[in-house]
């Protein structure tokens, strides 16, 4: 190399050595155009840039800078009252500009499949002309899944409300922030983050869970580590490594001798139902490879036109060959497998599946198939190579299946929305829970508790929709674990700054999504005005304030005042009980503005009173002047149904 390069090599060397390593201002997935910063607190807008690098940001005519440290920046921008549109501009390596953005009340709207449930699918509606809303803006979080607390939601973006846009979005949600709206007139913004079909554990943080023995298994195997899904995944090669080097695969005699292959002798392979874990069949405290094997003239197909073949949830590791050409294979406890068929592959009749699962401890199988009952059935099966507990130490492995997994929710979906500034959150959850309701009843407040303490912003309002009515309405009172669930929502009302909407003559009692969400959200929004904002003191249902015995009946009084619908003046779902504990459909009229006396001819001496204890309580009498039904309640402390059923860890 000539000397004049040899310099210039040299400088430029230097030169690239010294100067830092610029890299892309980047935003979390919640800042974008069109979103709404919350209204008289301090905004903090936080982002990643290389570190070292100075960050501007523009907003109002004034510059704020600051330095990225460890990756990492925030800019806070003084309390701003309702408003808009302002325009914030970022810079650093690069330049975002972030436009349309309201000063206003932002709200999380979460839960299961009743606040998943859309406005299109919503009936009564509105003028659909009302969706469209300049002041209102939208965001649907892209749920996704980990072990320990992200930083960004895995996706979704700011909208407008405009028709398209609300027809698509949480019903209970939208209807409660329109409501809001129009009786504020501020911008309000409503983030949904909810899943159908998930349990409160799903979305309470590693920390919240933790004082709970019910959960101490699943917290030491899988929150403990403190990996994230994408760690525990990519560690799949390595594991699968040593596991080739210990002869657990090379060693299967399934894999030498390719009993994969259609052509393959199974006079000696047994025959095994599906789903199920083969512990709780022949296979006792067996670990290590089973390959199973069945026939199938047809697949199904998916949305898009794909063939396809859904194991269920496999646990630990699957390879699945069709017609003896492997076609895919997975790693994790739980998770759900579904693998696409080339159509090149398939035969008229009698194609061959082929599985070899290994599991390296504790239970093992194809052992949940109800996403896919195309499956369920009798397979054959026979044992490949097994392992000693003894001398093989399960690794952990990634945990994907998304329904009944703890903290996977709100590690990947609120623990991002924790670094954001907000006025509250919204709550329809409960369903999932209702064979444990006695536990949800310490669950519940946990969670509030742990949110509010996650968020930082002091004790933010908590609003939730009490479960609505649902099932056949009984003869005779009955002990029911829907009832149960309403009660352990409403011991959360304790809590500080909590509010509760009560739906419970709002329900269809055949289906478990019931369509009346404008109702719900209009109950929520009143809801808030009375408890959030103040503006209505009436603006909730009665609830049960204490009882008297008098004689043979009960009076009981309500925290308001209280109205019957009935034109006769009866007043339906009371029963009474006395000492025997055995409880009678109830005669019940109004003594008063705030109470009601409850008595039957046969309890001469009543000690306890239940109301609208079932899960479809019939015709409901009792309202308040606002149209709000009273709240169900128990005068009692009988042992519930659902006490000592808790969450149960199996590995």
């Amino acid at each position: 190399m000539k000397p004049v390069f040899r310099f210039l090599f040299t400088a430029l060397l230097i030169i690239t050595t010294v100067l830092p390593v610029l890299a892309d201002v980047k935003l979390p997935a919640l800042y974008q155009s069109n979103m709404v910063l919350q209204r008289n607190k301090p905004c903090t807008i936080r982002g990643t840039a290389a570190n070292g690098e100075t960050v501007s940001l523009v907003f109002n005519h004034t510059t704020y800078r600051t330095k990225a440290t460890n990756g990492k920046w925030e800019i806070t921008l003084p309390a701003q009252p309702a408003g808009g549109p302002y325009n914030i501009i970022i810079e650093g390596n690069n330049r975002i500009e972030m436009s349309n953005l309201l000063f206003g009340d932002i709200w999380i709207c979460s839960g299961q499949s009743n606040m998943q449930f859309s406005v299109k699918e919503a009936d009564p509606q509105p003028d659909t002309a009302t969706y469209n809303n300049n002041n209102i803006r939208l965001f649907t979080v892209a749920i996704g899944a980990d072990f320990v607390p992200q930083d960004t939601v895995k996706g979704g973006s700011w909208k407008i409300a405009r028709v398209k846009e609300v027809h698509a979005f949480s019903a209970a949600g939208f209807f409660f922030g329109s409501y809001l709206q129009q009786h504020l007139d501020v911008p309000i913004g409503l983030i949904s983050v909810n899943l159908g079909a998930t349990a409160i554990e799903e979305w309470m943080s590693n920390e919240a869970l933790r004082p709970f023995p019910q959960f101490a298994g699943f917290y030491d195997t899988y929150l403990a580590p403190g990996k994230s899904m994408k760690t525990i995944t990519a560690d799949f090669e390595k594991i699968r490594s040593s596991w080739e080097q210990a002869g657990y695969l090379k060693d299967d005699p399934g894999l030498v001798h390719q009993w994969y292959l259609p052509d393959t002798d199974i006079s000696d392979w047994k025959t095994m139902n599906q789903p199920s874990h083969w512990e709780d069949n022949e296979l006792k405290d067996y670990d290590g490879s089973v390959w199973f094997r069945k026939s199938y003239d047809s697949f199904p197909k998916d949305f898009l036109g794909n063939t396809t073949i859904s194991l269920g949830q496999v646990d630990d590791y699957n390879i699945c060959w069709v017609n003896g050409v492997k076609i895919g294979e997975g790693y994790g406890n739980m998770n759900m497998y579904t693998y696409k068929i080339p159509d090149s592959l398939l035969k008229p009749k009698n194609n061959l599946v082929v599985v070899r699962v290994f599991d390296a401890g504790g239970k093992g199988g194809m052992y949940n198939m109800f996403w896919n009952p195309f499956l369920a059935g009798a397979w054959k099966y026979k044992k490949g190579v097994q392992i000693s507990p003894l001398t093989f130490k399960k690794p952990l492995v990634a945990n994907h299946y998304i329904f009944g997994t703890p903290a996977i929710l709100y590690n990947a979906n609120i623990a991002p929305l924790t670094q954001f500034n907000i006025k509250g959150f919204i709550w329809y959850q409960g369903e999932a829970n209702t064979g444990r309701a006695a536990e949800y009843k310490q669950l519940l407040p946990a969670m509030i508790t742990d949110w509010r303490k996650q968020f930082n912003q002091g004790d933010l309002p908590f609003l939730l929709v009490q479960l609505p009515n649902l099932g056949k309405e009984p003869d005779q009172p009955e002990e029911n674990e829907w009832a149960e669930l309403r009660e352990a929502q409403s011991s959360a009302l304790t809590l500080a700054h909590t509010g509760m909407a009560v739906t419970i003559d709002i329900g269809e009692a055949d289906n478990l999504h019931p369509h009346n969400k404008l109702e719900a959200g209009r109950r929520l929004g009143m809801t808030a005005l009375s408890e959030v904002y103040n503006a209505d003191s009436i603006a909730t249902s009665p609830r049960y304030k204490h009882m008297e015995i008098t004689g043979d009946s009960i009076v009981i009084s309500f925290d308001k005042n209280i109205v019957c619908k009935n034109k006769y003046g009866y007043i339906r779902g009371f029963a009474i009980a006395g000492a025997d504990r055995i409880f009678h459909w109830a005669k019940a009229c109004l003594k008063d503005e705030h109470s009601v006396v409850v008595y039957h001819p046969a309890v001469k001496a009543p000690e306890q009173v239940r109301y609208l204890w079932s899960g479809e309580p019939g015709t409901i009498d009792l309202y308040n002047k606002n149209g709000l039904p009273a709240a169900p309640f128990r005068t009692d402390h009988f042992k519930l149904t659902t006490e000592g059923k808790t969450y149960r860890f199996e590995p």
